[in-house]
Parts: structure tokens; sequence; C-alpha cells
């Protein structure tokens, strides 16, 4: 039976709370939601501008895949967690165009998106991802 391993990298924010950046078991790799947080400095970045909130939020989500052994074509599926449904096209636009530039081939990974009520409130948006480890 595998282990199952925290994932930690200086690339992505530290978890603020009593989680892990990402966890693997076997070939699995669930990364805890990600959100635009600078990994350096542990700011919020880019008040009000929710493209750039999701291109900040999916460069961490990416590091963690990455540092759990697995490249951002190994993801499965992103779950997105918006608090405006107005933002949806401005956050989809940053998103395809990340994704699309990250992914090579034409198999995108699946994707939910949810409108909710996130834990901070410069937070525009949030996503988690599930990738497949070979």
């Amino acid at each position: 039976m595998s282990q199952k391993i925290a994932i930690r990298t200086d690339n992505a924010p530290a978890p603020a709370h009593t989680f892990s950046q990402g966890v693997r078991k076997g070939p699995f790799l669930q990364v805890s939601g990600q959100g635009p947080v600078d990994p350096a400095t542990s700011e919020y970045l880019h008040p009000g501008d929710v493209a750039a909130q999701t291109i900040r939020t999916l460069e961490n989500v990416k590091a963690i895949v990455e540092a759990g052994g697995a490249s951002f074509d190994d993801v499965v599926m992103l779950r997105v967690y918006l608090t405006k449904r107005k933002d949806f096209p401005i956050m989809n636009e940053a998103y395809g165009k990340f994704v699309t530039e990250n992914t090579s081939g034409d198999v995108l990974p699946s994707r939910t998106t949810v409108f909710t009520g996130l834990p901070r409130e410069e937070m525009l948006v949030e996503i988690d991802a599930i990738a497949i480890v070979d």
C-alpha cells in the first residue's frame, strides 16, 4: 500500500492553516485550494483584478503539481471558486489562456466552477487541482 506524502514547495504560498499544500498517495496528487498569493511575501496580489488573480492562482497550483512529481499535463481536474458571477467571463478568458499555454496536446483538464464566499475578502478566486502521476 502506498504511503501518503505531504507536498511542500517554496514556489507556492505556505498554507495559512492546518493543511498541506498538496498530498500525494500513489499516483494521485491533490492540490489544496490556492489563491492569488505571492509565495515570497505571502501578500494577496491584484486586488479587484480577477484575470490577474486567476493567473497567479494557477501559477501556485502548477508549482505544487510540479513539486509533487507531476506536470500540468498530468492535471485531470481543476475546481474554480469565484465570489462573483459577473467575473466568470474574465476568469474564463485568463484561465483558458493559462491552461492552453501550459498543456501540450489538445486534452485540457476537466473543470468545475462554483460561486461562493472565500476565506479572505480580497480573494476573488480560489483553485484546487487533482493530478495523476504516471
